[in-house]
């Protein structure tokens, strides 16, 4: 999404997690990475960082000093809080998804870190859904007065915090989120953006 919305052309690499050879050049093994000529970078948030100083005449993705603050927050509170309440409502369902080749890697590293089988995430509880939906309260009121996290239109806050739900439309059937929820609404029109860059790719209502 980021970048689309810099109006950059990209060609996507399919890329497994036991292939950590193949971003091996990167000096890390872990994902997104862009490769712009000669420049390396990885980190979502490096990554916007880079394209804002490189490529300054293209639409902004983090806007004004203000702006980029407010997006740091952002991202801050999507690892702290956000993420880690829909994890374990996912992770089963990324197990049943991934490439065989992929699952008992998945399996060892998940359940080292979780301290649980992945058996033990199967059955998801309703109270689950409702904490999840309970830490998105302030994402409700704010998208309530307002099109967009960024005001009138997106920018990386957007698109930070969609990253989330389009992951969990890609492998989960499960309803995150009430029709009528602005923050549904708000994953709506995410999906449209970019002549439904976003809605063509497979997965879940």
């Amino acid at each position: 999404m980021a970048l689309a919305h810099k109006q950059l052309e990209v060609e996507r690499i399919p890329w497994h997690f036991t292939e950590k050879e193949a971003i091996a050049f990167s000096g890390q093994e872990k994902v997104p990475i862009i490769v712009d000529g000669e420049q390396v970078v990885f980190d979502s948030w490096n990554i916007a960082n880079y394209l804002e100083k490189t490529y300054p005449n293209q639409p902004s993705l983090l806007g004004c000093s203000q702006a980029k603050a407010q997006a740091l927050f952002i991202k801050n509170w999507d690892e702290k809080v956000l993420t880690p309440a829909l994890l374990p409502i996912l992770i089963y369902n990324v197990f049943e998804h991934i490439d065989a080749k992929d699952k008992a890697y998945f399996r060892e590293n998940r359940e080292q870190k979780l301290g649980k089988t992945l058996e033990e995430f199967k059955e998801v509880k309703q109270s689950q859904i409702d904490n999840f939906r309970t830490i998105l309260s302030p994402l409700k009121e704010t998208l309530n007065q307002q099109p967009f996290l960024a005001g009138e239109k997106p920018n990386f806050a957007d698109y930070i915090i969609f990253a989330r739900f389009q992951f969990a439309r890609s492998i989960s059937p499960i309803k995150l989120l009430e029709t009528n929820d602005p923050v549904n609404m708000w994953r709506e029109k995410m999906l449209d953006l970019f002549n439904g860059l976003a809605r063509q790719s497979l997965g879940y209502n």
